[in-house]
């Protein structure tokens, strides 16, 4: 039986989610990759333990996760089930619904209908009465902004979810849902949504800025670019990269040689910082004001002590900063 590590809450900084009480680590385990039914069961426990064990307490599902679609919940309601169950109040679970799911017209986007059936599927999944932080995927274009928030006040009055919070939405859709959340005096406390330094949709979405402004928290995923800011890519794309045999997420096309060279040139500035091109990514993210913690994936256990190691040096300066934008500045 698991027993977790008595030092776990040593090292890890935990960060206020916007003006909200509740904190999350610095560093969070998505399971978006590696826990589905085509993952190593005995790979995704050695993951989880070590994550918890270092103070990461807030691992991050949606309904879709797999494959096949639900598979990561199930295989984590698993994990909960015969490991986690004792520190089930130390840790932070988060699910959302937003995409396709099940087949017909009410397992996707939006509406009323198929948020609060995908949150019932999504417990009975991880075998939990409620999950901490409950989100809408991504924005709707057809369902009413109100339907939508509206569902979101039900899941949290019927003690299903402690806390709402919105994905993929940009600035102005996202202050529209804090406005009438706040109106139905719903704790909505965060954003997630990608960011990296070879993506700054948040930043010209007005998303970045508005999170801010309105005190929410901000959750980023793919940090890493899908690997491309790591040192897997530093001599060309290898044969078993994800651009090689994945295809959906990180496509050969897109490691162009001007995003190879952009890539060896962020390495030199990370060389000079002492830190891997990984951990200073990172590390960017996290010396940001707005950014109250940074998802990570992983395939081993070994992947998450490394990132955890950005936390080391989190301080940037200027020139080091504005090197960075004007190497990424022309990225797609």
């Amino acid at each position: 039986m698991y027993i977790a590590s008595e030092k776990r809450y040593e090292k890890m900084k935990y960060v206020r989610c916007g003006r909200s009480g509740l904190k999350l680590p610095a560093v969070s385990l998505g399971l978006w990759h590696n826990f589905g039914d085509t993952g190593v069961y005995a790979n995704m426990e050695q993951m989880c333990f070590t994550a918890f064990d270092n103070g990461i307490t807030h691992f991050d599902l949606a309904n879709n996760y797999g494959p096949k679609y639900g598979s990561a919940e199930a295989n984590f309601g698993k994990l909960m089930k015969e490991h986690f169950r004792p520190y089930r109040d130390e840790m932070i679970i988060s699910t959302k619904a937003g995409y396709d799911m099940w087949e017909g017209p009410y397992g996707n986007w939006g509406s009323k209908k198929y948020l609060i059936a995908s949150l019932d599927q999504s417990l009975e999944r991880m075998g939990l009465d409620y999950v901490d932080i409950f989100y809408h995927h991504r924005m709707d274009p057809e369902t009413p902004l109100e339907e939508t928030m509206g569902a979101l006040e039900q899941i949290v009055r019927s003690g299903k979810a402690l806390y709402v919070g919105v994905s993929n939405y940009d600035g102005e859709t996202m202050k529209k849902a804090c406005t009438i959340l706040e109106e139905l005096k719903i704790p909505f406390v965060i954003n997630q949504n990608r960011y990296s330094i070879f993506d700054r949709t948040v930043e010209k979405n007005g998303l970045l800025d508005m999170t801010a402004r309105l005190g929410k928290g901000l959750i980023t995923f793919s940090p890493l670019a899908q690997g491309m800011l790591s040192d897997r890519y530093l001599h060309g794309i290898p044969e078993d990269s994800r651009a090689k045999k994945d295809g959906r997420f990180l496509k050969e096309d897109m490691v162009t040689e001007e995003r190879l060279s952009q890539i060896r040139k962020l390495n030199d500035i990370a060389v000079r910082r002492g830190q891997t091109l990984a951990e200073m990514a990172l590390a960017w993210l996290m010396s940001k004001d707005a950014v109250t913690s940074v998802l990570i994936g992983a395939s081993r256990p070994s992947q998450i002590l490394d990132n955890i190691k950005a936390m080391d040096n989190t301080d940037f300066t200027d020139d080091e900063l504005n090197e960075i934008d004007k190497i990424s500045c022309g990225s797609v």
